[in-house]
């Protein structure tokens, strides 16, 4: 069986960063040390971290006075720091770079009066947080239809902003239906550059093999993105790990891709290319 395994792959920088000062945190013996959310899109990632004593919540409120909380790389909205600091909790904040940036130019461009525009997913984390940012009061959209049902007036300024691991072709499809519907606003790109090379990567291998596997969380993002992409050009298997493969089914394939979202470990990456090579 050909493998062959994209050129950008695995843990991004940001998710490495976050890991590593999590566990560092762990390491440390420290009694009460909170998630805010599960760490990554990666369930068998977090389980780890949760064996060493990480204990995962949804909300701050869960989390005692004078405790420790990390906050993860996807970010939380302004909120949050204000509550933590009112309940004496330290922070280890992993918010990724690229999410901060975000964070920074929502907040500024919301006092100057713009009305701010996010293009991603309302229910994803890290729109979440961006929105948190503005008072929650951005406007939110997904797809080409969202932005048609809204309304957008002339007459307003706008500031728009992208979820970092928004499709770089669907990003530019709304801006370009925005510009059209607006004289005064101002764009950021903001998708992560190294979300931009994951997705150029997959696709460029989905026309050289004869299907596609694609590992990551069935909650992550990026890597629901990377199924997408890779489905337009050749049958492809999204999974979490090698135990979600069916051996019969992959046979009738001389050459085989992989490639996996920016959660996924490379513990699970080896072992997803070590059963395939073995069928």
């Amino acid at each position: 069986m050909n493998v062959k395994i994209a050129k950008e792959a695995g843990f991004c920088f940001g998710v490495k960063r976050a890991m590593k000062m999590a566990w560092n945190k762990l390491e440390s013996n420290e009694d009460g040390i909170y998630a805010l959310g599960p760490l990554i899109h990666n369930k068998q990632a977090v389980s780890k971290y949760e064996e060493k004593g990480l204990v995962t919540v949804d909300n701050i409120s869960s989390i005692p006075e004078q405790n420790n909380m990390i906050i993860r790389s996807h970010g939380v909205g302004e909120e949050v720091y204000i509550n933590a600091d009112k309940k004496q909790i330290t922070i280890v904040d992993t918010t990724c770079p690229f999410v901060k940036k975000i964070h920074k130019i929502v907040k500024e461009y919301s006092k100057k009066g713009y009305e701010i525009i996010v293009i991603g997913d309302s229910k994803h984390p890290e729109v979440i947080g961006i929105n948190g940012w503005c008072n929650n009061n951005s406007i939110i959209v997904k797809t080409i239809e969202d932005l048609k049902s809204t309304n957008l007036d002339k007459s307003k300024k706008y500031c728009v902003v992208a979820q970092t691991t928004i499709n770089s072709e669907l990003y530019l499809k709304i801006v370009d239906e925005i510009s059209k519907r607006t004289n005064d606003v101002i764009f950021n790109n903001t998708i992560c550059s190294a979300t931009k090379v994951r997705q150029q990567a997959a696709r460029e291998l989905s026309k050289e093999v004869d299907c596609m596997i694609v590992i990551g969380g069935t909650h992550s993002s990026n890597t629901q993105k990377l199924v997408n992409i890779c489905q337009e050009f050749v049958s492809t298997f999204a999974i979490e790990t090698k135990n979600d493969l069916d051996s019969s089914a992959l046979k009738k394939y001389n050459t085989i891709g992989v490639t996996a979202g920016a959660s996924t470990p490379d513990w699970i990456i080896d072992d997803v290319i070590e059963f395939i090579k073995s069928i």
